[in-house]
């Protein structure tokens, strides 16, 4: 069975209240729920939320030691700003793919730098709720 960890960074645990026409009304367990449902048996998925750069750093870290297969991680805006995460992410030899619900090039130009991404494997985003199963999805073929 394939393990992949989730790591959702700050802001996502607002997600429905925050900005509804940009990020849809949906809860961040609401996309969890909805995530879940759609993946097989064949894969276990591990979800984590952080409002703090420290934290998301170390549980980067844990999917270094970790029986993870892939990472798929939100950084929030982080993306943005984050060379610890980015160092972080560095570290991994598991795919990690960035995720972001919203079309950020879209957006205001600062959004338009994604740090972290320069580490990632891949980036998606554009999709909402369903960027989380998309990334997944790529892991298991």
């Amino acid at each position: 069975m394939k393990k992949i960890l989730i790591i959702n960074g700050p802001n996502l645990n607002m997600l429905g209240k925050r900005e509804p026409d940009i990020y849809g009304a949906d809860s961040l367990l609401d996309i969890i729920s909805y995530t879940e449902s759609r993946v097989s048996s064949k894969v276990h998925l591990e979800w984590y939320q952080s409002n703090i750069e420290g934290e998301i750093v170390g549980k980067i870290q844990t999917a270094h030691e970790g029986p993870y297969d892939a990472v798929v991680i939100n950084p929030g805006g982080y993306a943005h700003t984050s060379v610890a995460i980015h160092d972080a992410m560095k570290i991994l030899k598991i795919p990690v793919i960035e995720v972001h619900l919203s079309q950020i090039y879209k957006r205001e130009e600062f959004r338009h730098t994604l740090l972290t991404a320069k580490a990632a494997t891949a980036i998606m985003g554009g999709f909402g709720k369903e960027t989380y199963y998309l990334a997944i999805y790529s892991q298991l073929h």
